[in-house]
C-alpha cells in the first residue's frame, strides 16, 4: 500500500445480499466523489446477482452498476475501510474496534418494482452526499 492509497478515505457497504441498497451506495460514493474514495460493498449472504431493478434505478441516474458482483463480506475488508456502513445486516457484520461505524436503515429493494425502488435510491444518494461531506470530500458530479 502506497501513501497515496493510505490518504485516500475508504468506505465499505454491507447489505445481507450486496444486490441492491450496498450496490447502489456503491455506485454512488464512486460517481461523486470521481473516484476520491476508495469504495467496496459486501454482504454477508451475498445474492447471485445485481438486482436488476437496482440496476434500473442506478441507469436512470446515469450511474451504470450492471458490471458489478455480489460479494461475501470478509474481515479484511472491514479492516481496510474507515468507515463501515451497514443496511440491515444486523449481527452478521463483524465489528472491530476503531473503525467508524454507520446504520443506515433502508428500505429493502429486492423484490420491488422501480417505482417502489427509486425512492430507496434517492435516500441512498442523499446519504452518500452526507458521508462525502463528512470525510471533508467535495461532491464532483
Amino acid at each position: 500500500m502506497t501513501d497515496t492509497t493510505a490518504s485516500t478515505p475508504s468506505a465499505l457497504f454491507v447489505c445481507v445480499h450486496n444486490a441492491g441498497r450496498s450496490q447502489m451506495a456503491a455506485g454512488y460514493l464512486r460517481h461523486l466523489s470521481g473516484g476520491a474514495v476508495e469504495v467496496r460493498s459486501a454482504g454477508s449472504m451475498p445474492a447471485d446477482q445485481i438486482n436488476p431493478v437496482a440496476v434500473e434505478a442506478m441507469l436512470e441516474e446515469g450511474i451504470d452498476i450492471r458490471a458489478e458482483k455480489p460479494k461475501v463480506l470478509t474481515p479484511e475488508a472491514v479492516q481496510a475501510s474507515d468507515v463501515v456502513i451497514t443496511m440491515g445486516c444486523g449481527d452478521a457484520c463483524p465489528y472491530y474496534p476503531g473503525k467508524r461505524y454507520e446504520d443506515w436503515k433502508l428500505e429493502d429493494p429486492a423484490g420491488q418494482g422501480i417505482e417502489s425502488v427509486r425512492p430507496i435510491r434517492d435516500e441512498i444518494r442523499t446519504r452518500v452526499v452526507g458521508l462525502l461531506d463528512s470525510l471533508g470530500v467535495p461532491v464532483v458530479a
